[in-house]
């Protein structure tokens, strides 16, 4: 086994935008859940936004004059809009090569999403490769990001000090919770935010594809 060529122990992935094309869906599930309540529709950048953030914080942000006791209603039209394209989720070309390289080499996997436990099982399991993942962590099971619960929650479950761990995401969510947690951090500009915006959290590079991002670890990991 190729030992890891500088210090990182711990890969943190987020899921979706990151490892998942599916930010497309999560975007369009989110514009009809508001139609469907008969609330103004958000463009698709700020509907984009809101993705890898947890549920009540992503409808305080579209919906901020939206009743609390209309959430439940919100979640339940963005779930029946969002499963009804979740079977065809892919992942992007590339990824599952990246994962195995990455494992043969010695680091641990994590994933760090704003995904529910369940979402994150289900689609694991859609791809069969919960395998190649050490730890994870959802949005459901504690403070969602860019609180720094899910990085420290990944990293006492791996016995992983910050110094040795990387965050990787395609928001500027995910490079905030990497900063809270005191973890450095690589920005995908594939996935949700536009590179602009992800440049702005100073990531230690900004990387365009899977195949950039290989070959980033493989130089740097």
């Amino acid at each position: 086994m190729v030992e890891p060529l500088r210090h990182y122990r711990l890969l943190a992935f987020d899921w979706d935008g990151t490892l998942a094309d599916s930010t497309g869906l999560i975007a369009r599930a989110l514009q009809q859940a508001c139609r469907d309540l008969g609330l103004p529709v958000p463009c698709d950048d700020a509907a984009r936004h809101v993705i890898g953030l947890g549920h009540a914080d992503a409808i305080r942000y579209l919906a901020p004059n939206l009743e609390p006791a209309l959430h439940a209603s919100f979640s339940e039209r963005y779930s029946v809009h969002y499963l009804s394209g979740d079977a065809a989720i892919p992942l992007f070309n590339g990824v599952r090569e990246m994962l195995t390289e990455l494992v043969e080499r010695g680091f641990l996997l994590g994933i760090a999403t704003g995904k529910t436990r369940r979402g994150l099982a289900r689609a694991l399991a859609q791809h069969g490769i919960a395998h190649h993942f050490a730890a994870s962590r959802c949005a459901d099971e504690g403070f969602p990001k860019p609180h720094p619960d899910m990085l420290q929650a990944l990293m006492d479950c791996a016995g992983v000090e910050p110094v040795h761990t990387l965050m990787i995401g395609d928001t500027t969510h995910d490079l905030a919770l990497a900063r809270n947690a005191r973890v450095d951090a690589v920005a995908v500009a594939y996935g949700a935010h536009a590179p602009e915006g992800l440049a702005k959290m100073a990531p230690l590079a900004t990387l365009h594809s899977i195949a950039e991002l290989r070959a980033w670890l493989t130089a740097n990991g």
